[in-house]
């Protein structure tokens, strides 16, 4: 199907969602042997420059045969947000499939997908002092005391956000300082950067966890052989580059970034980054089993790369 033969239909795309390590990018590849498509990323590590090794980020022959999008799109030491994301992401399934390719999106990072599948509030920008100013009541009064001021003020928040999630207690609390307004309030007028689009979403969840551990823990040998603690150290040398940065907050990076800044043995960041690796996994699982929208499928079983060559299909055709 040409480009100006799609302009005429709904915009479609297909959503492949899964936990790290469960062969999205592979099963992606797949598909792209048998239709005309592109790939878009949903990984909060694969946006930034520099951050291929530990990233999984797909190398520059298979981006030369397959096009990808939502890659390299920052330097590290310039966070990137998951509104950005969204807009992004809309931008890049409509460019797709005015060139007549299928847009995929193949990832994990759950506050990507909350923001695709369900739309991300135009928040107010991060405030330091009044962060600070959080932070330091939290260290006098404890999260658990703030999670109750919370309450106070957006009931629905906090009955969202559990006490111990300090990162989510302290923007809901700073979004109602800034504004006057619960975030609640906010969040319920967010865009849904599918509105307008027809998509389709599944998510691989592999059945046997211990086998999928086991499969993770090869995976991050595999990125060491590949010269992983390297890409941290190059990373490490870049002007304005520290440890707080999201960039530097994903899995693997902190841990050896940690090794390399003196504290601990490369054994024990390498036995860190596999305990995070899994403790990621599993967050992941829970959140996708609980996404209606998303169709589960087995990534050991052939039959589901079947259905998920059907719906892109149909989708395409449609």
């Amino acid at each position: 199907m040409s480009g100006p033969a799609q302009r005429d239909r709904l915009p479609q795309a297909l959503v492949l969602a899964g936990p790290t390590g469960s062969g999205k990018s592979a099963w992606a590849e797949r598909l792209a042997g048998h239709l005309p498509i592109e790939i878009l990323s949903v990984d909060s590590a694969q946006v930034y420059r520099g951050l291929d090794i530990g990233s999984a980020k797909p190398d520059a022959a298979t981006r030369a045969r397959i096009p990808h999008q939502l890659l390299d799109l920052r330097d590290p030491q310039v966070p990137y947000s998951a509104g950005e994301f969204a807009r992004d992401a809309r931008a890049a399934i409509l460019a797709a499939w005015e060139l007549g390719r299928l847009p995929v999106l193949v990832g994990g990072t759950m506050l990507y997908l909350r923001a695709l599948l369900h739309g991300m509030a135009e928040l107010p920008q991060a405030d330091p002092a009044l962060r600070a100013q959080l932070e330091a009541e939290a260290a006098r009064q404890g999260w658990a005391a703030l999670h109750e001021q919370l309450r106070g003020v957006d009931p629905v928040a906090a009955a969202r956000i559990h006490p111990n999630d300090p990162q989510r207690i302290q923007r809901a609390l700073e979004v109602h300082r800034l504004t006057g307004r619960p975030i609640s309030a906010w969040q319920a007028e967010a865009t849904r950067p599918l509105d307008g689009i027809g998509w389709r979403g599944f998510a691989l969840l592999p059945p046997d966890r211990a086998a999928h551990w086991a499969a993770l823990e090869r995976r991050f040998e595999g990125m060491m052989a590949a010269g992983f603690l390297d890409e941290v150290r190059r990373l490490r040398a870049l002007p304005g580059v520290h440890p707080e940065l999201p960039a530097l907050r994903s899995v693997g990076y902190r841990q050896l970034w940690a090794h390399l800044a003196g504290e601990g043995s490369l054994e024990e960041a390498t036995h860190l980054a596999v305990i995070a690796t899994r403790q990621l996994a599993r967050r992941q699982l829970t959140w996708l089993r609980s996404e209606g929208g998303l169709q589960a499928l087995d990534p050991g079983d052939e039959s589901g790369f079947g259905h998920l060559l059907a719906a892109a299909t149909a989708l395409r055709g449609r």
